[in-house]
Parts: structure tokens; C-alpha cells; sequence
């Protein structure tokens, strides 16, 4: 029979490994980077106490990317309701290329979906399809639609660009 749960240990092991993909991956979704600081923190806080629900069927990492990226998008949802009430939001964008805040416009164009499926890619230091599948809850032959589509739409908004 195959132990259930995960250690401290080896949540707290990831979290060191792997924070700065965690941080760029939350900042790419969140918008800000104290704010992405936070919602990895939580997240981590929040693994940590439901340890004892980790499956061993599927890898931990994929498992802590799922709640980092529930609490990415816990946090954006926030800031939406803040600006839907009236409420300032400030975004942190330190010295972004042009070039690359096109893109970050492109890519927050996208359905959440296929916008979750570039970040967890291409920000979180191109993590595996079978992560991603984990991390979303979908499958992996989803993912690869999903990206396929994200792409085709990401090529589209460079092409009118240059147009």
C-alpha cells in the first residue's frame, strides 16, 4: 500500500528548490510581484496544513503548483472585485521591455485557461504537460490543445502587429 501525504520536509525541499518558477509564474498571472510573494506564501502555508491529503499517484511538485495557482487566482479574483468597486489598483511592471508588456497584453488577452497553460510553460521554467494536467485538472492531451490554441491566438495578435 502506498503512504499518503506529504512530509514537511519535502514540501518545505520543493518550496526552496523551485521558489523563484513559483514567484514568476504567481507575478505573471497576479500582476504584481509583492502581491505574487503573498499568494505563494499562502499557498505554501496552505499546502503544508492539507499535507495529509496529497495523493502519492501523482508527482508533489504538480500538486503544489495546483494550489499556487488557486491562490494566484484567488488574489487576481480580488483585485478584480477592487476594481470593479471603484478601488485603485497599482500593478508592478519594473522595467519591462515594451516589447515584452505587448506579449504580457497578448497572453492576458487569452482565455483563463490557455492563458494558465502558457504561464505554467513558458514562466514556471517550462514545466511538463503532465505537470500542467495536474496543476489545472485536466488532461494531458488538454493541455497540448490548450497551448496549440494559445499559440495560434499568440501568433495571430503578432501578425496584426506587424501588419
Amino acid at each position: 500500500m502506498r503512504r499518503r501525504g506529504a512530509s514537511i520536509g519535502e514540501i518545505e525541499a520543493l518550496y526552496r528548490q523551485h521558489l523563484p518558477r513559483f514567484l514568476r509564474a504567481t507575478a505573471a498571472i497576479v500582476g504584481d510581484e509583492g502581491l505574487a510573494s503573498d499568494a505563494v506564501q499562502d499557498a505554501f502555508a496552505s499546502a503544508v496544513k492539507a499535507r495529509s491529503s496529497f495523493r502519492r499517484d501523482v508527482a508533489l511538485e504538480a500538486w503544489l503548483w495546483r494550489i499556487v495557482i488557486n491562490a494566484a487566482l484567488q488574489v487576481r479574483r480580488g483585485l478584480r472585485d477592487e476594481a470593479e468597486s471603484g478601488a485603485e489598483v497599482s500593478v508592478e511592471m519594473n522595467g519591462q521591455l515594451v516589447e515584452d508588456l505587448a506579449v504580457r497584453r497578448w497572453v492576458a488577452l487569452l482565455p483563463e485557461r490557455q492563458r494558465l497553460a502558457v504561464f505554467l510553460r513558458y514562466f514556471a521554467d517550462h514545466l511538463d504537460y503532465r505537470s500542467i494536467a495536474v496543476a489545472l485538472d485536466v488532461e494531458v492531451g488538454t493541455v497540448s490543445a490548450t497551448l496549440s490554441a494559445a499559440h495560434a491566438a499568440l501568433r495571430h495578435s503578432a501578425q496584426e502587429v506587424e501588419l
